[in-house]
């Protein structure tokens, strides 16, 4: 498959990491794949440069890997098609490691747990036949609502979220919980008066992990590696407190 690259890729398509790893001679980059619209967890910041907690821990484990990864920004719904097809070596995506998904790529140990959130105006409950909601292509959460017969508006990205709240396309939204915190401070969305409830459902919930090529079970090992050398060395721990308001579990 040919992979759908985001709309902002252009200044981001195989950007190198500087991770202060030389380079050896007739090496190749890991390919690493991220999204460029899904804040604090990966973003395009104001110099055109990808950011993001998500980033900056594809960073850390290359640097601890030692080798040269170069980022390719990509659209959730195809991350996993991507990796399964070898397009990309890992993604620093946040996955939950669905059974589904496990049958196609391989997965890093999980890195944190997540939870889902219906973001939503008051009074409008989960499966209501009033409830309009919005998911993003490829998530957990877009899977869920479609399943459950729901009103569902798809989305690329989670930055076109804010528009369709306050315009009244949607009264209400599923989503990641870090992904949450950073909505409700948009300023479309404070005037909304929106609520937030934690859905409970078993496939919204659960460890998340970064997804591997699965015909490189040697590289999965080492990024499992890298992630505890870096949760040891206190990385893991700085990046938290640099772009999450809250601590990871």
């Amino acid at each position: 498959m040919k992979t759908r690259i985001g709309s902002q890729a252009c200044g981001l398509l195989l950007l190198a990491l500087a991770t202060g790893v030389p380079a050896q001679a007739g090496e190749r980059a890991l390919r690493v794949a991220i999204l460029s619209n899904s804040p604090p967890m990966s973003y395009t910041d104001e110099t055109g440069k990808p950011a993001g907690f998500n980033v900056g821990v594809a960073r850390a484990l290359c640097e601890e890997m030692k080798v040269r990864c170069e980022l390719t920004v990509v659209e959730l719904a195809d991350v996993v098609d991507a990796v399964a097809a070898g397009e990309f070596d890992f993604s620093a995506v946040s996955l939950l490691a669905t059974p589904t998904r496990q049958a196609r790529v391989l997965f890093s140990k999980p890195y944190f747990h997540s939870n889902s959130i219906w973001f939503a105006k008051p009074g409008v409950e989960p499966g209501a036949a009033t409830a309009r909601v919005a998911a993003v292509a490829g998530s957990a959460q877009h899977r869920y609502a479609r399943a459950q017969g729901w009103n569902v508006s798809t989305v690329n990205q989670h930055s076109e979220l804010p528009a369709l709240l306050s315009g009244g396309t949607v009264n209400a939204v599923l989503i990641p919980m870090a992904t949450s915190l950073t909505l409700r401070e948009n300023p479309l969305i404070q005037p909304l008066g929106l609520q937030t409830t934690v859905l409970q459902a078993p496939e919204l919930s659960g460890e998340v992990c970064f997804s591997v090529d699965p015909r490189n079970p040697e590289l999965r090992d080492r990024i499992d590696a890298a992630f505890d050398q870096i949760k040891r060395d206190g990385r893991f721990d700085r990046l938290n407190t640099e772009y999450l308001p809250f601590r990871l579990q």
